[in-house]
């Protein structure tokens, strides 16, 4: 059963008959229409110019070029995560290897790592100039294979975000009931054929749904790539806004192709992961036996081991190599950096946990066409890429706000447009948990609507609000492109400070924030791990 069509039926046995206040409605559709502002921004950007003027940028070789290799590197990465983060979800929930807790956290554990950190340490330690080219020059090999270009993109991409699939699919592994496979092999079936013919099908949702958040990530990513030499959508925009002389329209045009290409991913995946005639049939809890790996744990092992050395070793490794060798460039660093970044990811952390409750609470409650519509509408911004986020606030602040071009305000404002749904999903999970007879008892004994959810709701569903408010801190403090293109001039924050000295080729001066940065995002994890329950 797909997760919308669960989340459908729980809202149903919650809200019964009841509709939630207009009140509710109209301040959950402002909050839809507030952040749904770039994409209209973009639409009417694009509207500006004739249809021959568009079909010329479309068809233009440097735009069909851009497209080709955006697929292929969506195709890789995606490929590469599922063949990463399988059989590392498969080893961990459902054999007997070795240390099964400790790479369950290891294998998580790349998610908190940057992907242009990570391609930042790639190239240091892989790349001609390398550390790697280095040693091997010193027993007479002169050249190693180049890192850049379209391989060196894909293998930095899959190693910091298989763990997406890793997570979708080990939480699909937990959930389903193992009493289905013990039936398979009481049928004869042996344990390979009763995981292809069982357990395949259970967890082919929540392989998918991993599958789509790494593919949407390696088309909405602009740090990798940029540094990888691989042009692609965002890459491509990025330069257009930044140059002179380039099309009129052109960056706009291109954020519209990104925005199709993403429209299309979320379609494949939605006829993909909607067909529920095998997935899911069973919610039972008890798991299957233990599957023996026997002469395999070595070879296992050893596979672990190698993710967990490209994915955690080398970028921590060069790291902890650079702050060592930097040696005065160290102190270098401002910490009025990590202020300003750890003041706007509040200011988005605050402003998209206000704006959810509405949302999130009318979504609960309603069964609403409408609220349906508005709920989704707040998940636009996420599947933008940051960088069409970026373009669209620039143009909507030039031409019809110039006191907010480029202003502290605007920045937090992107970051909440992109990030809000994850505040959305996590208080409208709590609010499904809260009995709404509660709030009604409230209600008849006096309290105001607003005076009711503060004193019965609010306590109850605290938890889910401060770890949507955790998520939208931590991702925001790691947002790219939308910081590179908003920040006031002479705002710096982490990511803006560390693209800033990687470009002048100081990695040194970059150990301190990005180590920092790493460490932030680390939190992450805890709150990740908090809410799957990882009882592997």
């Amino acid at each position: 059963m797909a997760a919308s069509e669960r989340l459908a039926r729980l809202r149903d046995a919650v809200v019964g008959d009841e509709e939630p206040g207009f009140s509710l409605a109209v301040l959950a559709a402002a909050v839809a229409a507030l952040v749904s502002l770039p994409l209209v921004a973009l639409l009417v950007r694009a509207s500006n110019y004739g249809l021959g003027h568009l079909v010329g940028l479309v068809t233009q070789t440097s735009s069909v070029d851009v497209l080709v290799n955006s697929l292929v590197l969506v195709f890789w990465v995606t490929l590469g995560c599922v063949l990463v983060g399988v059989p590392l979800a498969v080893l961990t929930v459902q054999t007997d290897l070795p240390g099964r807790r400790f790479w369950t956290v290891v294998a998580a554990l790349p998610l908190v790592v940057p992907s242009y950190i990570g391609a930042f340490t790639f190239v240091s330690a892989f790349g001609p100039q390398g550390d790697l080219a280095d040693a091997l020059a010193v027993v007479g090999v002169e050249r190693i294979p180049a890192i850049y270009g379209l391989h060196g993109t894909a293998l930095v991409l899959v190693l910091f975000t298989y763990p997406y699939v890793f997570l979708t699919t080990r939480a699909a592994l937990l959930s389903f009931d193992g009493t289905l496979v013990e039936a398979a092999r009481t049928l004869n079936h042996s344990r390979w054929a009763a995981f292809k013919r069982v357990t395949v099908p259970q967890i082919l949702p929540g392989v998918t749904a991993g599958a789509l958040l790494a593919a949407l990530y390696a088309l909405s990513d602009f740090g990798t790539p940029s540094i990888m030499r691989y042009q692609v959508f965002t890459q491509q925009i990025y330069v257009a806004q930044r140059s002179l002389g380039v099309p009129e329209g052109y960056p706009a045009l291109l954020s519209l192709q990104l925005l199709a290409v993403v429209a299309v991913v979320l379609a494949l995946e939605s006829r993909i992961g909607g067909n529920t005639s095998a997935s899911y049939v069973s919610r039972g809890s008890r798991q299957p036996g233990r599957i023996t790996l026997g002469a395999w744990k070595v070879p296992a092992l050893a596979f672990c081991a190698a993710v967990a050395v490209l994915s955690l070793g080398v970028p921590l490794g060069v790291l902890a190599w650079w702050f060592a060798d930097a040696g005065e460039a160290v102190f270098e660093f401002d910490p009025g950096v990590a202020w300003n970044s750890l003041k706007v990811a509040v200011a988005a952390a605050v402003a998209a946990t206000l704006m959810a409750l509405p949302v999130a609470g009318y979504a609960a409650r309603s069964t609403s066409l409408f609220s349906t519509l508005t709920d989704r509408l707040t998940y636009v911004g996420y599947a933008v890429p940051g960088v069409v986020i970026g373009i669209a606030l620039l143009y909507l602040s030039t031409e019809f706000a110039q006191s907010l071009y480029k202003t502290v305000p605007l920045l937090v404002f992107a970051y909440v447009v992109r990030f809000l749904p994850q505040a959305v999903g996590t208080v409208r999970s709590s609010v499904l948990q809260v009995d709404p007879k509660l709030t009604e008892a409230a209600r008849t004994l006096g309290r105001s609507p607003f005076g009711a959810f503060r004193k019965v709701t609010l306590p109850l569903i605290a938890p889910g609000v401060a770890a949507g408010a955790a998520l939208v801190f931590l991702t925001s403090m790691k947002e790219l492109p939308a910081t590179l293109l908003l920040s006031p001039i002479g705002f710096e924050t982490l990511v803006s400070y560390i693209w800033l000295v990687r470009g002048a080729g100081s990695y040194g001066a970059a150990a301190i924030p990005a180590l920092v940065l790493v460490g932030v995002s680390a939190l992450s994890m805890v709150v990740i791990l908090a809410q799957e329950r990882y009882n592997g």
